[in-house]
């Protein structure tokens, strides 16, 4: 099959293989696009326009051992109290062309009591503690997620762990990658704010967020708690009995490709 039923896992971006020049001093390298590896297909935290690329979930902070641990950790989250209406985690990126950032924080500042802001340029100490950004999730309704250095940041899988709304500016932030983890129907479970709108002024993300319906806000939340098993990797000393996580959907997708493949060249 000319390595159409071999696949690697990377802990990278997919574009981080694919550099288009033969200038070592750019990023990344042209690992993928060798004949040795490029029918070859690639689990990666963040997935590019190639067909053999596909997006599994960022690690989390929890790795449960026990179908239990699982449960247990689901209901905690509905019951958790949530006093913020949206968070954002997370620096201003000035140079980076398109980043909504600065519209973000500037919002957040200036909502005042219904928005907590964990600004990363000034507590950079505060945003690589778990606990920290843990706490702030579970204390909000929605979590905003901008893109980060890529389309994609790990801190949407914190919030969907937290049992916290993600709200995206981009949908190669999610609704375009992870195929086997998250529901085609993206507005089940997130919000989409038009990141354009959002720079011309035309959107404030404080009135947005309340025209959401608090029955939608439970449907939405609910949706979210389900989704958790589907993006967190349990502990691989153990093994869950009644539950899929996000290793087991990546191996049953992935396995599922290689062998329509198969059928298609037979």
């Amino acid at each position: 099959m000319w390595g159409r039923d071999h696949f690697l896992v990377s802990g990278r971006i997919s574009n981080d293989f694919r550099r288009q020049s033969d200038r070592n001093s750019n990023w990344g390298s042209k690992f993928r696009f060798l004949p040795e590896s490029k029918n070859m297909s690639m689990l990666t935290i963040e997935s590019g326009s190639w067909n053999n690329d596909f997006a599994i979930p960022y690690p989390t902070y929890f790795h449960p051992s026990t179908d239990g641990e699982v449960l247990q950790w689901q209901d905690r989250m509905r019951k958790q109290r949530r006093p913020y209406l949206f968070s954002f985690a997370g620096a201003a990126r000035l140079r980076q062309k398109g980043s909504v950032r600065n519209e973000i924080i500037t919002q957040c500042i200036a909502s005042k009591t219904t928005c907590k802001l964990l600004d990363c340029n000034t507590v950079a100490r505060e945003c690589d503690d778990p606990v920290n950004l843990m706490k702030l999730f579970q204390s909000s309704v929605f979590c905003l997620q901008p893109r980060g250095d890529s389309f994609t940041r790990r801190s949407t899988f914190d919030s969907i762990l937290a049992g916290c709304i993600p709200v995206f500016f981009h949908p190669k932030s999610a609704y375009s990658q992870y195929v086997w983890h998250l529901p085609k129907n993206h507005s089940k479970y997130s919000v989409f704010v038009s990141p354009s709108e959002l720079r011309q002024g035309k959107v404030l993300i404080n009135e947005t967020l309340l025209q959401v319906s608090k029955d939608e806000e439970l449907a939405m939340r609910e949706e979210v708690i389900r989704l958790i098993p589907n993006i967190i990797y349990a502990d691989p000393r153990s093994r869950l009995e009644t539950t899929q996580d996000a290793f087991d959907l990546s191996v049953k997708g992935i396995l599922e490709k290689i062998e329509k493949a198969k059928r298609e060249i037979s």
